[in-house]
C-alpha cells in the first residue's frame, strides 16, 4: 500500500515542499531514495525503536521511501516524524480519519519517540500556508515560533502516538494560536542597554546618533576601556523600531540558523551580533557544505560589531566587502546557489597601537617606531572605504564618572532618528532599495547633498590642510546630509560639513605619524 505526506527542505531563508512516499510490499530491506544524506538515511533506526516503544512495527517487507523531487538533496533529521506516519499507514497499522496530504509534518524522533525540536519552522510554515496547506504537524517547542503565520493550523505534538491519535480522530489538539501585531507592539522597545546608564562621551554619541539616523558604518579607535563595547551595545537602542516586515524578515534567517531557541518566536527588537575575532570567514559571511547564514545575515536590519577589528583574519575582513555594497551574501555552490540577507550597519572598534595608549592624554604609549602605522595597515583601505565615520574615543575622567548627572535617555534620541529616517524616506521614495543616506550611489551624492560655494571652499581647505583622501569626499558629504536632516534643514549648512570632516579622522596622512 502506498501513503504519502508532505514535509519541507530549507535553501537560503526560504522553504521547499518535499513530497514523502512509502510504499511496503513484497521483499526484504528497507529503501530510502530521493538523494537523502546521512542523517535522513538513519532515520531508519529512529523510527524503527519509536515505532516499536508505542507497540508498533517496523514491516519485515519491502519497504521504499521516496523524497522527491528526487533531485534535490535531503539534509536533517526533521523528516523521521513524517516517515513514521507513512509507514504506519502503507503497512496498514493505523486507519486515519484526517488524510496525512492535507498536512505538512517534521519533526525529529527521539527512540522512545518524543519529538525534538527543528530549525527552519517560519520559512516552512509561511511556505505551507502559501501552498494552500491545511496544517503543519511539528514539535510542540516549535508550534510558537510557526504560530506567527496565520491561516495555517498549526499543531504541536509531544511524541510521535500523539501525531497518531490525532490523524486516527482519536485526539482533538487545539491548533497553536499567536496575536503577531499585539505581541510585536509589547516588546518592540525592550531594550535592556540604555544610553542613560552612559556617563560623558558626549561628541561619541552624537556620532552614533548620526550613524543611527543616516544608517552609516562606524569605527571607534580609542584605549582600553573607554567605553568603545558599552556605546556599541547601546546602539540598537536608538535605531529605528523593527517594521513587522522587518521582523519577519529577522526571524526567518534567525529560525534557519537554530538561534531561536524554542520558546522565542518573533524577534521584535534589532539584532546586535558580536562574534570573536578568531571567527572563520564562513561562520562570519555564511557558507558550509548546505549553507547556513553567518553573522552578517543574523545581523540583517540590526548592528554587527567587531571588536579588536585589527585582529580579525584578514580574509574575513574581505569577503565582508561586497555584502557591505549589495547588502545580501550569494553562496554559489556546484549545482545551486543560494542568497542571505545582509542589511547591517556594521561597527567597529579598535585600540590605537598593539599597547592600546598612543595618543592617550595621560598613558604613554610603549610601541616602537611604525609598530602604529603597521597596526593600522591590517585593515585594508577598500574595507575603510566603507565606514563613514571615525571616532575617536577619549578615556572618561573621573569627575565624568562620579558626577551622576542625568543623561539623555535611548528613547528621546531615538525620537531625533526616527524624524530624520522619515525625511530620507521622503527623500527616496522614488528610488526602491533606498532608504538611508548611506545607501545612495555615488552619482546620487551630488543632486541630494548639493552644497554652496562657502561649503566647497571649506570642503577644498579641509582636504588639502587635514591630508584627506579622495575617498572622504562622497563619505563626508553623506554624514553632513544625515547632520542637515537632524537639524531638520533642507540644505547643508558650514557647521553641517564641519562636524562632518571631523568624523574622517584615519583618512588624514599624518594621523598616526
Amino acid at each position: 500500500m502506498l501513503a504519502k505526506t508532505f514535509g519541507a527542505a530549507v535553501y537560503g531563508v526560504n522553504a521547499s515542499i518535499i513530497t514523502i512516499e512509502v510504499i511496503v510490499g513484497q521483499g526484504l530491506h528497507f529503501n530510502m531514495v530521493g538523494l537523502p544524506d546521512s542523517a535522513v538515511k538513519e532515520s531508519e533506526q529512529r523510527v524503527e525503536a519509536s515505532l516499536k516503544f508505542f507497540g508498533y512495527r517496523m514491516p519485515r517487507q519491502k519497504v521504499v521511501v521516496n523524497l522527491a523531487p528526487a533531485d534535490i538533496r535531503k539534509e536533517g533529521s526533521a523528516y523521521d516524524l513524517p516517515i513514521a506516519l507513512c509507514v504506519l499507514q502503507a503497512s496498514e497499522q493505523i486507519t486515519t480519519q484526517r488524510s496525512l496530504e492535507d498536512y505538512v509534518i517534521m519533526g525529529e524522533l527521539s527512540l522512545d519517540g518524543t519529538l525534538r525540536p527543528i530549525k527552519g519552522v517560519l520559512p516552512i510554515a509561511i511556505e505551507a500556508r502559501k501552498q494552500g496547506y491545511k496544517g503543519f504537524i511539528l514539535p510542540a517547542e516549535n508550534a510558537q515560533e510557526a504560530a506567527i503565520v496565520n491561516n495555517l493550523d498549526v499543531i504541536g505534538v509531544t511524541n510521535m502516538q500523539d501525531a497518531v491519535e490525532f490523524f486516527e480522530g482519536k485526539k482533538e489538539i487545539t491548533p497553536v494560536v499567536s496575536d503577531t501585531r499585539d505581541l510585536f507592539l509589547s516588546q518592540v522597545n525592550a531594550y535592556e542597554a540604555d544610553f542613560s546608564h552612559v556617563q560623558g562621551q558626549e561628541n561619541i554619541k552624537r556620532a552614533m546618533e548620526i550613524a543611527a539616523a543616516g544608517g552609516h558604518n562606524v569605527i571607534m579607535i580609542g584605549p582600553p576601556g573607554a567605553g568603545k563595547t558599552m556605546l556599541a551595545k547601546r546602539l540598537p537602542s536608538i535605531l529605528p523600531p523593527l517594521t513587522l516586515q522587518e521582523a519577519l524578515e529577522t526571524t526567518k534567517i534567525h529560525s534557519v540558523a537554530g538561534k531561536l531557541g524554542t520558546r522565542a518566536n518573533l524577534m521584535a527588537t534589532r539584532p546586535y551580533r558580536s562574534p570573536h575575532h578568531t571567527i572563520s570567514d564562513a561562520a562570519l559571511v555564511g557558507g558550509g557544505s548546505f549553507p547556513q547564514p553567518g553573522e552578517i545575515s543574523l545581523a540583517h536590519n540590526g548592528v554587527l560589531f567587531l571588536d579588536e577589528l585589527p585582529e580579525f583574519k584578514r580574509s574575513a575582513l574581505e569577503v565582508m566587502r561586497q555584502p557591505l555594497e549589495d547588502r545580501k551574501v550569494s553562496i554559489s555552490r556546484a549545482k545551486w546557489a543560494v542568497e542571505f540577507p545582509a542589511s547591517f550597519m556594521l561597527i567597529a572598534s579598535m585600540n590605537p597601537c598593539p599597547c592600546g595608549y598612543y595618543n592617550h592624554p595621560e598613558k604613554e604609549c610603549v610601541c616602537g617606531p611604525g609598530v602604529v602605522q603597521k597596526y593600522l595597515a591590517k585593515i585594508s583601505g577598500p574595507l575603510l572605504d566603507r565606514i563613514d565615520l571615525h571616532v575617536e574615543v577619549t578615556p572618561v575622567s573621573f569627575d565624568q564618572m562620579t558626577a551622576n548627572r542625568p543623561a539623555e535617555p535611548s528613547e528621546v534620541i531615538r525620537e531625533r532618528v526616527i524624524r530624520a529616517r522619515e525625511r530620507q524616506t521622503a527623500r527616496f521614495a522614488d528610488h526602491p532599495g533606498i532608504y538611508s543616506n548611506a545607501m545612495m550611489p555615488s552619482q546620487m551624492v551630488k543632486e541630494v547633498c548639493a552644497i554652496n560655494d562657502a561649503g566647497r571652499a571649506l570642503l577644498k581647505t579641509a582636504m588639502i590642510r587635514l591630508g584627506l583622501s579622495a575617498r572622504a569626499y562622497d563619505r563626508i558629504l553623506k554624514v553632513a546630509r544625515t547632520i542637515a536632516d537632524l537639524a531638520g534643514s533642507d540644505e547643508i549648512k558650514i557647521e553641517h560639513l564641519a562636524e562632518a570632516i571631523q568624523y574622517r579622522s584615519l583618512d588624514r596622512e599624518n594621523w598616526a605619524g
